[in-house]
């Protein structure tokens, strides 16, 4: 059995065709490939996604959603670049944000250390990322104004001295000191429900929105504030969102909106109650309602005890003048009064012997009278009594006996009325003038036509 023999001779094999590169030589072909492929650079747009500031420099991911899924570059901004970059970003008071959409300008860069592409940034197009913002903003507004939500708030009804506040704010920065403390000078009793949220960043709208509808529920409030300091534009641009602007303008509350510098003006103004430039504007609104409510109730206080005042003081003089004439009247009736009662005592003196003998005779009148009438009264009482003492006797049994009747009783003493009283063989005893006679009743017949007569009438 043959083994394969192995030539280790000193001849070289021939060059092959392709050259062979170190890593070293393969990064930096790329690179002048992709130098002289985009020897301008290129613009690439896309959304910030993973920014970190790593002293200082930048990094971040540009990516886009495709159909195929997330692409994704990596993008270095180093700090000659950034400092190129600043005035212009100030400029248009941008900030590179996470979710900012972006059109960027730079050159392709193969990282042999790290073995990736990537991307050397060296400029922004600031009107593309505001173009985007408005965009945005744009057809939130259209949405809103299709379910007529513009105006919804600013119909709330808010209370004329609105001291009972909610605010939604990031406590802690200016934009809540500036409010505070404007609110803690005045002097006025307003009472703060905070609710401490995020105002810029990822967390931003989701917190805002549940500070808004957490505040309205409580029911106590007069206004809810929602308030931030100035800011980049894109960062403002979190208060163009339509869930938070849904919340606002349905919210039972009115809102009033403090939101970055003058200039700056979001969806979560147009919807609110009432939008103004900064927080320092809004408390100084709010400053200015209770201020202007106590003015007005002080003058009107002033005018009740003006009115009062001039009121009182004309019953006054009214009832000092009616008393006047209370007096003057009453010592003029008073001295009326004293001059008929003087009259009336003289003809009381004069009348007064005339009276009393008038009266005197009449007196002697009635005194006759009194001593005849008796007399004459009792002579007929005594005529009455006379007469019916007459008719009594005449009603007397014993003279009635007398004139011939008799009364008839049974064994029991009772009188016998009728023949039905008695029966055969009863006894009855009969009472005449003299006497009593006894029987026994042999039959009792009763009359057929019996007419009772007396013996008056029968002689």
């Amino acid at each position: 059995m043959s083994q394969p023999a192995f030539d280790f001779g000193d001849e070289m094999p021939e060059e092959v065709a392709d050259p062979t590169y170190t890593v070293g030589e393969l990064a930096e072909a790329i690179n002048d490939q992709l130098r002289r492929g985009f020897r301008d650079g290129i613009w690439v747009r896309g959304e910030i996604s993973g920014l970190q500031n790593r002293g200082p420099h930048t990094y971040f991911s540009l990516v886009e959603d495709g159909d195929n899924g997330k692409a994704v570059m990596n993008v270095q901004l180093f700090a000659p670049a950034k400092a190129r970059l600043a005035p212009m970003l100030r400029k248009f008071r941008l900030e590179l944000r996470n979710g900012m959409k972006v059109r960027i300008h730079g050159h392709l860069d193969f990282w042999a250390q790290g073995g990736r592409l990537g991307f050397k940034m060296a400029s922004l197009d600031p009107k593309y990322t505001i173009g985007d913002i408005a965009q945005s903003r744009d057809e939130v507004v259209r949405r809103l104004v299709a379910e007529g939500l513009m105006d919804t708030n600013k119909r709330r009804p808010m209370s004329p001295v609105p001291l009972r506040v909610g605010v939604v704010t990031s406590v802690g920065t200016a934009a809540w000191h500036d409010f505070h403390d404007e609110l803690a000078r005045s002097g006025f009793g307003f009472r703060l429900v905070v609710a401490d949220v995020r105002v810029q960043g990822d967390l931003a709208e989701n917190m805002v929105t549940a500070g808004i509808a957490r505040l309205a529920m409580l029911g106590t409030l007069d206004v809810i504030v929602v308030i931030r300091g100035g800011g980049a534009r894109n960062e403002l641009a979190v208060f163009d969102s339509e869930k938070i602007a849904r919340m606002i303008a349905n919210s039972p509350v009115p809102v009033l909106t403090g939101l970055g510098h003058e200039v700056d003006r979001s969806v979560a103004d147009d919807v609110a109650h009432l939008a103004l430039k900064t927080p320092t504007a809004v408390a100084g609104e709010l400053l200015g309602r209770v201020a202007a409510y106590t003015t007005n109730a002080e003058q009107t206080f002033a005018a009740i005890l003006q009115r009062s005042t001039a009121v009182l003081t004309d019953a006054s003089t009214e009832l000092s003048e009616v008393g006047h004439r209370i007096a003057r009247r009453t010592h003029a009736a008073v001295e009326r009064a004293d001059e008929r009662l003087s009259m009336r005592v003289d003809r009381l003196g004069r009348s007064g012997p005339a009276v009393l003998e008038r009266a005197t005779e009449r007196l002697d009148r009635v005194a006759l009278r009194v001593v005849e009438r008796p007399t004459d009264v009792l002579d007929r009482a005594g005529q009455r009594l006379d007469v019916l003492a007459a008719r009594v006797g005449g009603l007397d049994p014993a003279v009635q006996i007398a004139r011939g009747w008799t009364i008839t009783r049974d064994a029991a003493g009772a009188i016998v009325r009728s023949v039905a009283d008695i029966g055969p063989d009863d006894i009855v005893t009969t009472t005449l003038i003299d006497g009593t006679v006894t029987s026994t009743v042999t039959a009792a017949v009763p009359t057929v036509d019996a007419t009772i007569t007396t013996n008056e009438d029968s002689s």
